[in-house]
């Protein structure tokens, strides 16, 4: 028996990628880097990143596409792979692939916006209406706080 399984806590590093087998099955594809912080041996802070490639199957691939983006934070698990491959100059190179099984978004598109980083098209209605919202409050709580000042 043998068993492959990894988890990988991380960000996007560009916008999913969907596209279709010849028999209609989506797929999609986006980078992932998780980042680790460790001290060197002079003591001093070193980050780490390693990039993952996740290819993502059928309706679950279908969301992803729609409501992620460069930066978002997300969990993957699945099945890990080491491809091998030869650049130009002839050197070997590897490439981490996860096969998904289970994709959770971290956080939500509001978040990400706040953070600064880019969402969806898909799902900026959503943070549209929010920050709407919000603007809304923010208004009724200062006409509050301006009938407060009244001396009388």
């Amino acid at each position: 028996m043998s068993f492959n399984k990894i988890i990988v806590v991380g960000n996007l590093g560009r916008d999913p990628e969907l596209r279709y087998t010849p028999q209609g099955t989506p797929n999609c594809t986006f980078s992932l880097a998780s980042n680790e912080r460790r001290k060197t041996s002079a003591g001093e802070q070193q980050d780490i990143t390693t990039w993952f490639r996740v290819t993502v199957w059928g309706k679950r691939a279908e969301t992803v596409a729609q409501y992620l983006s460069k930066g978002r934070s997300v969990y993957v698990e699945g099945r890990l792979h080491v491809e091998e491959w030869t650049d130009r100059d002839g050197k070997p190179r590897f490439t981490l692939e996860v096969n998904a099984s289970d994709v959770q978004f971290i956080g939500s598109a509001g978040d990400a916006e706040r953070d600064g980083i880019p969402v969806r098209q898909a799902a900026q209605p959503n943070a549209r209406v929010a920050a709407a919202s919000a603007t809304s409050k923010r208004a009724a709580q200062a006409a509050d706080d301006e009938e407060d000042s009244i001396p009388f």
